[in-house]
């Protein structure tokens, strides 16, 4: 991809000769000079210019070059070019230098128009070693123009003009765009220090040269352009981060010579100068073949709360608990790195998008999102906004105290989209903010981030009004403001195994703390025998609340009855359900099951009152039970064969160790159970080393590929099965991802070669 040039000092210059005479102690060089000093464009002038004319010191920076013009220095001459330069009109650069036979130092500049000379067309090496035509080329800037000025050093040590051609062979650039040319582009100090201090607000390049602008009195006086602004906001990224991003690449590079599921990626420029870089463990990989279907994108990193340019991709596992999808440290934020991160993601999950991502109230980050995710729910946090609500409005917030819990309520806590509206409207005219551009902006993009208009939509939140755990960000409590990225590598680690330790604590509470009943309810039985302890708790607060609601009946036809529903003395506030008897669903007007997957108060109340015991089995979705990792469906399956078998190795470690910490717990009870457990788990050992030792279920491969194929054809031919082969045995990618979710589910070790001689025995 082509990346914007890094300010001035980036630009790479070519060095051509002028057909000077060469006298009797200098030599032509044509190459740049070590320390980079002809790698850069012409700075402005800085008052270090102190030539002299007939001994009378020179003031007027009017003044045009002529042949004899004297510099105390050669930098002194180059800012006086480049000075003239912005007054004329035109970008300089170093073309040229002359060293001294004797010592080899400087004795002769050439500073020239930058569009002297014309561009050599280059060629980039292919893949297959030849040359390859640079995709996208450069405008050509080149026209052969003459213009340049020649300085060279006398015996007393000042530099003299010895040749200055003024006409130039092209248009020259009037005084409100010369700002634009690149050797007159210059970040100063006191500039550097604004951005520093806004960037580390949160606030992005369009918004801190909005204050640059106001700040200078115009885009002239700034002196750069918003490219240069983007440009040292992301070399300071790299700067604030304690060290290079090389120690975070040789960790990854680590990493994935330990284990070859271990993705990472590196966004590179045309000069090879490392960009944004994305890993996923085979973990992060893992959780979202389980819990991908939503995705938060965390920007919160970025924000003045930590300056780390950092961002996790998470979901929420079958506890309601942040999982990690992967992570990317943020150096280049355009719209090109952003959709590159996002396809190198969905690329790292098998290529399996979400139902839908939240991510930051950003415009770039939009744009990619549409490019990236087409099909997915895009929603900006709510979080976020109120965040900017904050720093936007805050002058209406200090003279109104009450105006930001108004402002929330609005949002969160309006159940319908006329509500929203009405209030909406209420709150612009009470505080006369009809004019204001920020909520104008928000207020057209409310679709994506007002609750009432996302609740068709899956977002794994356990309730519509309330901030869910899943929006926290993954790495709290890890990171602050004085985290440096070589700090952030320990860190992340540390982060990555608490979370983990939490999910395993989660799944013992639940495996061994059976929750307190409040109903004689078969429903409420069945619920905590298959959701998880959390999600139970919540589907419980749901049941209890039905004794309080009444459902009546609106209409009724063959196919849907309509019940109203409401909560006792509260018949202004219903909701409407509609009832399919004959196939046992329900739709609620408040969308609770379409936003969370679990059935609200009102559907309940209807299962109630027309005699539904128990949870119909549509209504149980499998990512928020007990057994939400206890297999892989079949589109993970083919990925984890394509890719590699690590992800399932984890899955029955895991499963092992969940085993063996019920059977320790019984075992320990007291020393009889405890002798009984030590030998079975001896015995436990010797069989599995035998197994290991002999391969006992592949090296006798008749037997085993009878089975399997018998149960193939035996599962092809339950319908329902069939559906979720979606391809039938005929398609070898499904064929193979069930032998393999077979030999994995009965815990035999199988190797590529062995599935493809079983398949050829179809």
């Amino acid at each position: 991809m082509e990346l914007e040039p890094l300010g001035i000092r980036n630009d790479v210059i070519e060095f051509d000769m002028f057909g000077l005479g060469v006298g009797d102690e200098t030599i032509d060089i044509e190459h740049p000079i070590e320390g980079g000093e002809n790698n850069q464009l012409l700075e402005p002038f800085d008052g270090i210019v102190s030539g002299r004319i007939s001994g009378e010191v020179y003031g007027d920076m009017n003044l045009e070059p002529y042949e004899g013009m004297e510099f105390e220095s050669e930098e002194a001459a180059k800012a006086f070019y480049n000075l003239y330069a912005r007054r004329v009109g035109f970008s300089t650069r170093v073309s040229m230098s002359r060293r001294s036979r004797r010592d080899g130092a400087i004795i002769q500049r050439s500073f020239v128009c930058a569009r002297e000379g014309f561009r050599v067309e280059k060629e980039k090496p292919g893949r297959d070693g030849g040359g390859a035509r640079i995709k996208r080329p450069r405008a050509e800037t080149r026209v052969g123009c003459k213009a340049m000025l020649v300085v060279k050093i006398q015996n007393l040590g000042r530099w003299v003009v010895s040749g200055f051609v003024k006409e130039h062979n092209h248009e020259l650039v009037p005084p409100d765009k010369v700002h634009c040319l690149r050797s007159h582009r210059h970040v100063s100090g006191r500039a550097k220090s604004l951005i520093d201090t806004l960037q580390g607000a949160g606030i992005g390049p369009s918004g801190i040269m909005s204050a640059l602008i106001k700040e200078y009195g115009g885009i002239r006086s700034v002196g750069f352009t918003e490219r240069d602004c983007r440009n040292y906001m992301r070399s300071s990224k790299q700067r604030t981060l304690g060290g290079d991003p090389q120690t975070l690449l040789d960790y990854l590079k680590q990493k994935h010579l330990e284990n070859p599921s271990f993705f990472y990626a590196v966004q590179g420029d045309e000069d090879h100068c490392m960009s944004n870089i994305f890993w996923a463990d085979p973990k992060a990989r893992t959780n979202f073949s389980y819990f991908g279907d939503t995705v938060t994108f965390d920007t919160t990193y970025r924000s003045n709360r930590y300056r780390l340019p950092f961002a996790p991709f998470t979901g929420v596992n079958h506890h309601g608990q942040p999982v990690l999808f992967g992570c990317a440290l943020l150096i280049n934020e355009s719209k090109a790195s952003f959709s590159w991160l996002f396809s190198t993601w969905l690329m790292a999950m098998c290529g399996k998008p979400p139902v839908s991502i939240t991510t930051d109230h950003d415009r770039v980050i939009r744009l990619a999102v549409r490019q990236v995710f087409p099909e997915a729910r895009h929603r900006f946090c709510k979080w976020h906004i109120f965040k900017e609500c904050q720093e936007k409005l805050s002058h209406v917030l200090s003279e109104h105290i009450n105006f930001e819990a108004e402002f929330h309520k609005c949002v969160s806590l309006t159940e319908f989209i006329e509500e929203f509206e009405a209030c909406w409207f209420t709150l612009i005219d009470k505080y006369d903010l009809g004019e204001n551009e920020w909520l104008q902006a928000i207020y057209a993009d409310r679709k994506q981030w007002v609750p009432v208009y996302l609740r068709d939509t899956f977002f794994a939140e356990m309730s519509i009004m309330q901030h869910s755990d899943s929006m926290n960000s993954y790495f709290d409590g890890y990171v602050n403001a004085s985290t440096t990225l070589q700090q952030f590598i320990k860190l992340y680690e540390k982060a990555v195994e608490s979370r983990y330790e939490k999910e395993v604590k989660a799944d013992y509470d639940t495996m061994h703390i059976g929750p307190a009943l409040k109903t004689p309810s078969p429903m409420e039985k069945q619920a905590a025998e298959i959701y998880t302890r959390k999600l139970f708790i919540k589907f419980q607060e749901e049941l209890v609340e039905t004794l309080t609601f009444l459902a009546t009946k609106v209409d009724d036809n063959e196919a849907t009855t309509v019940f109203q529903v409401a909560k006792f003395g509260e018949s202004h506030k219903s909701y409407l359900v509609h009832y399919n008897v004959r196939e046992i669903k329900a739709s609620c007007s408040c969308q609770m099951f379409e936003f969370s997957s679990l059935l609200c108060r009102h559907i309940l109340t209807v299962f109630r009152v027309t005699n539904v015991l128990t949870l119909p089995p549509c209504y149980v979705l499998k990512r928020w039970t007990r057994n939400a990792k206890s297999g892989l469906m079949l589109e993970e399956q083919t990925c984890n064969l394509l890719n590699s078998y690590q992800e399932s190795f984890n899955d029955r470690y895991n499963n092992l160790q969940r085993e063996a910490f019920k059977y320790v717990d019984e075992g320990a009870k007291d020393e009889e159970c405890y002798q009984v457990a030590m030998d079975a788990l001896r015995e436990a050992a010797n069989k599995v080393a035998i197994f290991n030792k002999t391969g006992a279920g592949v090296s006798n491969s008749g037997g085993t590929c009878k089975e399997v194929f018998a149960t193939l054809e035996s599962r092809v031919n339950n319908p329902f099965e069939a559906r979720q082969l979606s391809g039938g045995p005929s398609t070898p990618v499904i064929v193979l991802s069930f032998l393999s979710g077979y030999f994995y589910s009965n815990n035999v070790v199988c190797t590529h070669d062995d599935l493809a001689k079983m398949f050829t025995q179809l």
